[in-house]
C-alpha cells in the first residue's frame, strides 16, 4: 500500500512532468559547496539556517542540481510555478536526497502549494537574522499540502489600509528511518509523524499613502499521528497515535485528545503543539526603510496570552535598509531571550493541589514526541542546540534556555562584490531538568564575500570564514566555498526575469 507521503511525491512528479511541457520559462541551476575547519564542530554560522544542507562535522561537501519552471496563462490571472533539485553530499544527513520538489498553482492572490519547498520565517531578514522562533530555515524542508495567501490581500472597502495573509498546511515528516539509524536505541523517536502549520497576519496602513505600517500575526504548528518510541526516554515503550479526520481537526483548532489518545494528550492538547505571536512596525521612506519586529513563542496554551505575566520568551529585532547606499544595504540588531520558559514550575492538578501550573515549557522538546526537529535540526531558532550535536545520540534539546545578542550587516562594493557579516554572543543555561553547572558563553562570527564578475555571467563564487569561541561549542574555525551557476544548460526557453 502506498503511503500518503509517497502518493504526494508521485503526484508532484507527474505534475512536474506535465508542467515542464507547458512552461514558458525554465531555469536550471547548479551549486557546489565545500566546508573545511578545525575544532569540535563546524562553526555555528556555517551550520545554522542553511535549510539543513550543511553538517556539524568539520568537513563536509555537497553538489546540488535543480530546475525551476514558470508559466502565466495568456489573458489569465493563473500562474504555475514548479521546481525540483537533488543533492549529493559528503558528511550530510543523507548521501543523496531530494531537497525540493514542489508545484505551485496560483489564482490571483490564492495559492495551492504541493510538495517539499524551502521556506523561511515570516518576519526576519533570513540572511542577517538568527531566524524565526517558529520556523527559521534551519532544518530540511517538510513535504506538505499548503493553501495560502502569500502576500497581503487588501480587504475590499478599506481602500488598501487593511490587508491579510496566511496559510493552512498539512504534511509529513520523512526522517523516521533516519532517526532510527542516527540516534541510539534508547532515544525518543517517531515514525510516520504528521505535520500541521497555520498562520494568519493582518496589516494596518497603506504605504502608497503614508509610509508607516503595522503588522500582527499568529503562527501555530502541531506534530501528530505516527508511532512514538521510547517516550520520556522509557526504553521499550511504544505509543500508536490515531490519524483520523477528526485528528486533523484537533491539530487545526487545537483541542484535547479523546479516549484514543494517551493521558497527556487528553489532559493538555493532542500532539506536540507550539506557536508564536509575531508583529512589526515599518517606516518605508524613499531612501531608507526602518523596521522593528517582535516574536513571542509558546508551548501548548502556556504563555499563549498573559496567564503567567508579561511575555519573556521573545525575539526583538531592528532592521535598517539603505536603498541608495550600496556599501551598507541592510543592518540588523536582535535580542533573543528564551531562558524563562514561563517559569520553573510545572504541576498537573490533583486532589491535594487542584491548581494547574503549566510553566517550565521546555521549548522545542516534548514528552511523547521527540520535539520540534527535522533530521536532527531544530525547526525553530538555531540558538537552541539541535539534537544532532548530542554525543550520547539522544534526540533531545539539551540547551533551550538561552539569551543572545546578535548583529548582522550586508552590502555591495563595486557592483560585483557582495559581503555579509554576522556576530552572535549567547549565554546558555541548558534546560531546567538538566542545567549546565556554569553558564556557557558562546561567540560566533561569520564574514562572507560573494563575487559576480560580468565575465562570469550567470555564475557566482562565495567564500566565507567563520569561527566559534566559548564553552558551548568550543573553539572552532573554518572556511566555506560555494560556486553557483544559473542556466548552466541551454533549455531554449527564456529565463524568468
Amino acid at each position: 500500500m502506498i503511503s500518503p507521503k509517497n502518493k504526494l511525491l508521485i503526484t508532484i512528479f507527474l505534475l512536474l512532468t506535465t508542467a515542464s511541457c507547458l512552461a514558458q520559462t525554465i531555469t536550471t541551476r547548479y551549486e557546489a559547496t565545500g566546508a573545511y575547519g578545525s575544532g569540535n564542530y563546524t562553526p555555528f554560522w556555517h551550520m545554522a539556517n542553511r535549510q539543513g544542507l550543511t553538517s556539524h562535522d568539520n568537513n563536509s561537501a555537497y553538489t546540488r542540481l535543480g530546475v525551476e519552471g514558470y508559466n502565466r496563462f495568456s489573458n489569465s490571472k493563473i500562474t504555475l510555478e514548479w521546481g525540483a533539485d537533488v543533492v549529493a553530499g559528503y558528511n550530510l544527513t543523507s548521501t543523496v536526497f531530494i531537497q525540493q520538489a514542489y508545484f505551485d498553482f496560483q489564482w490571483k492572490r490564492l495559492r495551492i502549494s504541493l510538495g517539499q519547498k524551502e521556506r523561511w520565517g515570516e518576519l526576519p531578514n533570513h540572511r542577517l537574522s538568527t531566524g524565526s522562533l517558529f520556523e527559521s530555515g534551519n532544518a530540511r524542508p517538510i513535504p506538505q499540502v499548503r493553501i495560502e495567501i502569500p502576500e497581503y490581500w487588501n480587504i475590499p472597502g478599506t481602500k488598501g489600509w487593511l490587508g491579510i495573509k496566511g496559510h493552512i498546511a498539512y504534511g509529513w515528516h520523512t526522517d523516521g528511518q533516519w532517526q532510527k539509524e542516527f540516534f541510539c536505541e534508547e532515544s525518543p523517536r517517531v515514525t510516520g509523524c504528521h505535520y500541521h502549520s497555520k498562520y494568519g497576519s493582518m496589516r494596518f496602513g497603506n504605504e502608497s499613502k503614508f509610509p508607516l505600517t503595522a503588522e500582527i500575526g499568529l503562527q501555530m504548528g502541531t506534530q501528530f499521528g505516527g508511532t512514538c518510541y521510547n517516550p520520556n526516554r522509557k526504553a521499550g515503550d511504544v505509543i500508536e497515535n490515531p490519524v483520523r479526520f477528526k485528528d486533523y481537526i484537533y491539530a487545526l483548532i487545537p483541542l484535547k485528545g479523546d479516549e484514543s489518545y494517551d493521558v497527556g494528550d487528553r489532559a493538555n492538547v493532542a500532539g506536540n503543539m507550539l506557536g508564536s505571536w509575531q508583529g512589526a512596525i515599518t517606516w518605508n521612506d524613499k531612501k531608507w526603510k526602518l523596521r522593528t519586529y517582535y516574536e513571542h513563542t509558546f508551548e501548548d496554551h502556556s504563555q499563549l496570552f498573559w496567564e503567567y505575566g508579561l511575555w519573556t520568551e521573545q525575539l526583538v529585532g531592528l532592521e535598517l535598509e539603505l536603498k541608495e547606499f550600496n556599501w551598507i544595504k541592510n543592518v540588523v540588531f536582535e535580542y533573543f531571550n528564551l531562558k524563562n520558559h514561563s517559569g520553573p514550575i510545572y504541576h498537573d492538578s490533583n486532589k491535594l493541589f487542584p491548581d494547574q501550573i503549566s510553566c517550565r515549557d521546555n521549548n522545542y522538546n516534548h514528552g511523547k514526541y521527540p520535539g520540534w526537529f527535522n533530521y536532527g535540526q531544530i525547526i525553530g531558532s538555531p540558538l537552541c542546540t539541535s539534537p544532532i550535536y548530542n554525543a550520547d545520540r539522544i534526540q533531545y534539546c539539551y540547551n533551550n534556555r538561552v539569551e543572545a545578542f546578535h548583529f548582522g550587516l550586508e552590502g555591495e562594493a563595486l557592483g560585483w562584490i557582495g559581503y555579509r557579516t554576522l556576530y552572535t554572543r549567547s549565554n546558555n543555561w541548558g534546560t531546567y531538568a538538566v542545567p549546565f553547572k556554569d553558564i556557557k558563553v558562546n561567540r560566533s562570527f561569520l564574514f562572507e564575500l560573494t563575487f559576480r564578475p560580468q565575465i562570469m555571467k550567470g555564475w557566482s563564487v562565495t567564500a566565507s570564514f567563520a569561527l566559534d569561541n566559548g564553552d558551548l561549542y568550543g573553539n572552532n574555525y573554518g572556511g566555506m566555498l560555494t560556486i553557483k551557476g544559473y542556466n548552466i544548460f541551454n533549455t531554449g526557453k527564456k529565463t524568468k526575469k
